[in-house]
């Protein structure tokens, strides 16, 4: 019995890590979450090979950017421990580490960014559950059902 894939939209600043860096790079740490529920969501739920919306936020026109793939299991966040990091937390420790990253890889770029104006317009054919377009939803990393995916996509 094979497992069903999953998919995921994740959510980065273009200044920070684009699609385009990711591209560069291949595959990279998703490092840097500090919710609980994003972390949650890439410790228990994510699995290799499960698909990515690369979601470009907190940019002029924010949207969907590109395709990746969930390219690891989740492992600790070195970040976590690096007193000189951004994403320092002094509660974790190596015997029991806060924060859980895995790695994303490079698929593709889409043909054109699909804006997030666009995205709310669709709210209907989404469905309201739609994490992205649900009002109050400040997640970096959470769950696309399949067939929220594959519209997505077909925006393109």
């Amino acid at each position: 019995m094979s497992k069903r894939r999953r998919y995921w939209l994740m959510k980065s600043e273009p200044d920070a890590f684009s699609i385009d860096d990711l591209e560069r790079v291949g595959t990279e740490p998703w490092d840097g979450v500090r919710n609980y529920q994003a972390r949650n969501f890439m410790r228990d739920g994510m699995k290799v090979g499960d698909g990515v919306l690369f979601y470009h936020s907190n940019t002029k026109v924010p949207g969907i950017a590109g395709i990746a793939s969930v390219a690891s299991t989740a492992y600790p966040d070195e970040s976590q421990f690096d007193p000189d990091s951004h994403y320092y937390d002094p509660k974790a420790t190596r015997e029991e580490p806060r924060w859980q990253l895995v790695d994303i890889r490079f698929e593709r770029k889409l043909r054109r960014v699909i804006p997030l104006e666009e995205i709310k317009a669709h709210a209907e054919e989404l469905g309201e559950e739609f994490a992205l377009i649900r009002r109050g939803n400040r997640l970096s990393v959470f769950p696309v059902a399949s067939d929220q995916y594959e519209f997505l996509l077909s925006l393109e």
